[in-house]
């Protein structure tokens, strides 16, 4: 009787473990490592629990790493050895992430996405979230520039491949915008149309017979030629996706700081 009520307790408590939200597993999951320790205990646990709810809207691994160690290779690789070496992912190793990396010792951020993010965060939406991280990383606002990371990355993803929300025509004050000029062109010509319609023209009084050009001329002047000196974009996106060492493929993009 013992051994049968024992056995039924475990079978209990291994159905409770196996029905346990996966969001509560994912809550204890470390996604924020500051090895270069940019980040006070306050704002790395906020950016915790902000990281925690983007990857379970998404399901994917927002992960932040920082580190000031000297090195000879780049951000991009440092990324991509972070994944290596870590195998993060939402709900498996080696799975769905985006991780963004600060590297202190070159003065480089590089984002990158992984399988799911790979696609919903790709080379072109990474430039536009970098829009939003590299200038608070310049002033020194790292924590600031997490969140925006996070914030824009989760507001990018929310969107399918291809599409583009920062694209004029899907803003809502365009769209205002163009109703009103489109009305107002509608009541402009209602009014015009309403005044009645004007007949005569200059052909009510022209002599077709006796009319005509008398003489025309052209005189050259000049020939001017003018140099425009095209700028250096010193603080483009540069990085782009690639492949790491392990055979994991990705998106990319970073820039300097």
């Amino acid at each position: 009787m013992r051994r049968s009520t024992w056995a039924a307790l475990v079978l209990m408590l291994a159905i409770g473990l196996l029905l346990l939200p996966t969001s509560s597993l994912a809550a204890d999951k470390q996604r924020i490592f500051d090895e270069a320790g940019l980040l006070s205990d306050s704002a790395r646990a906020e950016l915790e629990t902000l990281a925690a709810s983007y990857s379970e809207t998404h399901q994917t691994d927002f992960i932040l790493y920082t580190t000031d160690r000297e090195h000879s290779v780049d951000a991009k690789r440092l990324t991509q050895d972070f994944y290596d070496e870590r195998g993060p992912g939402y709900n498996k190793s080696f799975g769905n992430a985006a991780i963004m990396t600060v590297d202190m010792y070159t003065r480089d951020v590089y984002i990158a996405g992984f399988y799911h993010a790979k696609e919903y965060l790709d080379d072109a939406r990474i430039q536009k979230v970098l829009d939003y991280v590299a200038p608070q990383l310049t002033n020194g606002d790292y924590a600031e520039a997490f969140r925006q990371f996070l914030e824009r990355s989760d507001y990018y993803m929310s969107f399918e491949p291809g599409f583009n929300p920062d694209n004029i025509l899907f803003k809502t004050w365009f769209q205002v915008a163009v109703s009103l000029a489109l009305g107002a062109l509608v009541v402009g010509v209602m009014a015009y149309r309403s005044g009645g319609r004007v007949t005569i023209n200059r052909q009510t009084y022209e002599d077709s017979a006796s009319s005509g050009v008398l003489a025309h001329r052209d005189t050259y002047l000049r020939t001017t030629t003018t140099k425009t000196k095209i700028p250096k974009n010193n603080g483009g996106g540069g990085g782009g996706g690639g492949m790491t060492r392990g055979g994991h493929s990705h998106s990319g993009g970073g820039r300097s700081f």
